[in-house]
């Protein structure tokens, strides 16, 4: 389903949650009490600003006595092929996070990706996929990217281990172009980038990526990916856990001037690989 077309349909959720909402004689702080949300989220529901999630769906579905209307509409928008089914919650909390840290064990994070990279990533993990799906995938890895040059984007800080800057995804001539936009975000001051080095030795969450959001007005989340799997995570004790582990990170971490100077060597490096092939 195209952008245009999902924005289309939470327009269609949030028309249809306040004619049913004002039909039952409803409030917005009311319904949000009866379904364990803000009535200012309920607003932004209707406004199409915020996208609710399967488990409010269902509840407002309850408390409207609606036969299940509005988990069907957001199943529907869930189902987009380009993300995997355990990602779609993310993306959609990316575009409203305040904050986002990110640490990256292996692969430059798909909010930083070129086209090329994730074109290449995609394919080493779908060596027999059709061109369609392909280009399909990377659409959607674009899209999560155009947050950053949003004028209200979040924060956002990201911690690369050097494997990141050194696995020729792609090739060199792909590398030296995704290492440059890398140095060009971080001379903009659009984010925060750090490089983890070899010299740091073990780390905290050495099996897969972290990655930390806030909120204007809900609580932190986490999100943990590993092999064909992820794990958004909302439980407080959890999430602090996960908050101190990316600190440990952080503070093995080089300097933003140390690491925007790695991040340049190393993109000449892939250049000069690259003119040499």
């Amino acid at each position: 389903m195209a952008n245009g077309s999902r924005q289309a349909v939470w327009e269609f959720f949030g028309a249809e949650l306040k004619r049913r909402r004002e039909d039952a004689g409803i409030t917005q702080v009311e319904l949000g009490v009866r379904v364990f949300v803000s009535g200012g989220y309920i607003g932004q529901f209707e406004q199409a600003i915020r996208k609710p999630q399967l488990d409010v769906a269902q509840r407002i579905d309850e408390v409207l006595q609606t036969d299940g209307f509005f988990e069907r509409l957001c199943r529907k928008l869930i189902d987009d092929r380009r993300y995997a089914d355990y990602f779609a919650g993310v993306v959609e909390l990316e575009r409203l996070a305040t904050k986002i840290c990110e640490f990256a064990p292996a692969l430059v994070p798909g909010l930083l990706q070129t086209a090329e990279y994730a074109r290449a990533v995609t394919l080493a993990m779908n060596p027999f996929a059709s061109d369609e799906y392909i280009e399909e995938k990377v659409s959607g890895r674009l899209e999560r990217t155009q947050i950053l040059g949003d004028a209200t984007r979040p924060v956002y800080w990201v911690i690369l281990h050097e494997n990141v800057l050194r696995i020729p995804v792609g090739g060199a001539a792909v590398m030296a172009e995704q290492v440059e936009r890398i140095a060009g975000l971080a001379r903009e001051r659009t984010v925060l980038v750090q490089v983890l080095p070899y010299a740091a030795g073990a780390y905290p969450v050495m099996t897969g990526s972290l990655k930390l959001m806030e909120f204007e007005d809900a609580p932190p989340t986490a999100y943990t990916e590993a092999v064909y799997s992820g794990n958004l995570l909302d439980d407080p004790a959890v999430v602090k856990r996960a908050e101190s582990a990316y600190d440990l990170i952080r503070a093995a971490a080089l300097s933003p001037e140390a690491s925007l100077a790695q991040i340049e060597s190393a993109a000449e490096d892939h250049r000069r690989c690259a003119s040499t092939t």
